[in-house]
C-alpha cells in the first residue's frame, strides 16, 4: 500500500491521458479501497478522425474509466478545446482551485514536468499553483512526449491491474491507429518498468511534491 493516500485525483488534459499514464495505478488504488477521481479537460473534438462523431472521445472516455473501475460519479469531463490550453491559463487555474476545494485530494497525478505537449504543460504548471500547499503531486509518464523522464516513484502492478489498463485503453477505438495505444507497446513499457524492480510490471512517476 502507498502510505497515507486516501483520496487521489487523476488530472487528464485530454481524454485517455490519465489511463495511458496511470491506468494500472488507478486500478491498484481502487482495489486497495482508495477514493480515485478523474478529471479530463478536453474531449478533443477538433482531433477526432474524419467521419466519426465529434463526441466520440467523450463516450469512449466514459467507457474507459468504467473499465478501469472508476464510478461514473467520480469522472468529470470539461470543455476546453485541444491545443488551446495556454490561452486559457487563468480559467484552468480557477477550475483546478475549485476542484481542490471540492475534493481536497491528498495525491494529485498530472503530466510530468518534461511533457512537451502545450496542453499537458499548462495542466502541469497550473496544477502546481492549485495543489502545491495541500497535496502530494506525481507526474505520470508519456514517453512519446518526454525527452527525459525522472523515475522517482514506482508502483508495482499485477496482471489484473495490467488487464484493466489494457481494457480501458481498448475502449478508445477512435485512437487505435496510434502506436502508443497498441497493447504490445503498453505492455512493453509496463514490463520494462517492472524489470527495474525485478518484478513483473510497474508504472513509474516523477516526484513533484511530497506532503506527509
Amino acid at each position: 500500500m502507498v502510505v497515507g493516500f486516501k483520496r487521489i485525483l487523476v488530472i487528464s488534459p485530454h481524454t485517455d491521458d490519465g489511463e495511458l499514464g496511470a491506468g494500472g495505478t488507478i486500478a491498484r488504488f481502487l482495489g486497495e479501497g482508495k477514493e480515485v477521481y478523474y478529471v479530463a479537460f478536453s474531449g478533443c473534438e477538433l482531433s477526432v478522425p474524419v467521419g466519426l462523431p465529434k463526441d466520440i472521445l467523450r463516450k469512449e472516455c466514459i467507457r474507459s474509466t468504467s473499465a478501469v473501475g472508476l464510478p461514473a460519479e467520480r469522472v468529470k469531463l470539461l470543455d476546453y478545446q485541444v491545443r488551446t490550453f495556454p490561452e486559457h491559463r487563468q480559467e484552468i487555474l480557477e477550475e483546478l482551485v475549485r476542484i481542490s476545494r471540492e475534493l481536497q485530494p491528498d495525491l494529485v497525478m498530472v503530466p510530468s514536468s518534461q511533457d512537451m505537449h502545450q496542453d499537458h504543460g499548462t495542466i502541469y504548471q497550473e496544477s502546481l499553483r492549485a495543489f502545491k500547499r495541500n497535496a502530494s503531486i506525481w507526474g505520470y509518464e508519456h514517453p512519446w512526449n518526454n525527452l527525459t523522464f525522472t523515475t522517482d516513484i514506482f508502483v508495482k502492478l499485477n496482471e489484473e491491474h495490467v488487464q484493466k489498463k489494457l481494457k480501458a485503453l481498448s475502449e478508445y477505438k477512435s485512437q487505435g491507429s496510434r502506436g502508443y495505444m497498441k497493447e504490445s507497446s503498453v505492455r512493453s513499457l509496463l514490463t520494462t518498468r517492472g524489470a527495474q524492480l525485478d518484478t513483473e510490471y510497474a508504472e513509474t512517476f516523477e516526484l513533484v511534491r511530497w506532503i506527509c
